[in-house]
């Protein structure tokens, strides 16, 4: 009696771990809204739809070390945010901080990206998680322009549209929108997370640069 209750118990939790994973599939198997845009048409876009719009940011093809922590972090601030009345932005690709698309999408968020034309130049997957995605006509990735403090077409666009900026870790671009949006006098927040190592180190191989020590990242150099 007792082995048969134990085998109906993990049968159906068994039974529920599929039908979320099924739930989750279905919320990131969506077509993706896909469309060039100029700052001022995503500004359009987002005033439209009277949302809040909570911007992550964070490391991208550099990942994490920690990536289970990472996402548990991002887990706890979607919980403070009302899936109806705020839209979840990352920068379209699925890679590091772009895995929180998947997060946001279980807890029932509409979600945007908003990414350079260099990604679909250089063929960069998009998340499957996405609802519309923005690629801004943009010379460089973004970040500030090389030489000044004006921020480039694509990271003007994610800071004029976030009401809340939350960096978990990231590099150069993601501490740049994170200084001019502090500087307009936007909600932001900083969680410390290192980039993941070994990556790290087989990049600065492959430019025969010496092996990084500090995997903190320039935000966290910063902030």
């Amino acid at each position: 009696m007792a082995n048969a209750k134990l085998k109906w118990q993990i049968a159906f939790s068994v039974f529920l771990v599929a039908l979320l994973c099924a739930r989750i599939a279905q919320s990131c198997d969506q077509p993706s809204t896909v469309r060039e845009a100029t700052p001022e048409e995503i500004r359009t876009f987002f005033k439209g739809k009277e949302m809040r719009v909570l911007t992550f940011l964070g490391y991208s093809a550099a990942e994490y070390e920690n990536k289970a922590a990472m996402l548990e972090q991002a887990a706890r601030i979607l919980d403070a945010y009302d899936p109806k009345a705020t839209i979840v932005n990352i920068g379209a690709t699925p890679e590091g901080i772009g895995a929180v698309y998947a997060t946001a999408k279980q807890r029932g968020f509409r979600t945007a990206g908003i990414v350079s034309t260099q990604a679909k130049e250089n063929n960069v997957k998009l998340s499957p998680c996405v609802d519309v995605v923005f690629y801004v006509r943009d010379a460089t990735w973004g970040g500030f322009i090389p030489g000044t403090e004006r921020l480039s077409p694509t990271s003007t666009a994610m800071v004029e549209n976030s009401d809340v900026m939350v960096a978990i870790g990231g590099g150069e671009v993601s501490r740049d929108e994170l200084i001019a949006a502090r500087r307009l006098g936007k909600k932001v927040q900083f969680i410390p997370a290192d980039m993941n190592h070994e990556i790290a180190r087989e990049r600065a191989r492959k430019r025969s640069q010496p092996a990084p020590t500090d995997f903190r990242g320039a935000a966290g150099a910063v902030f």
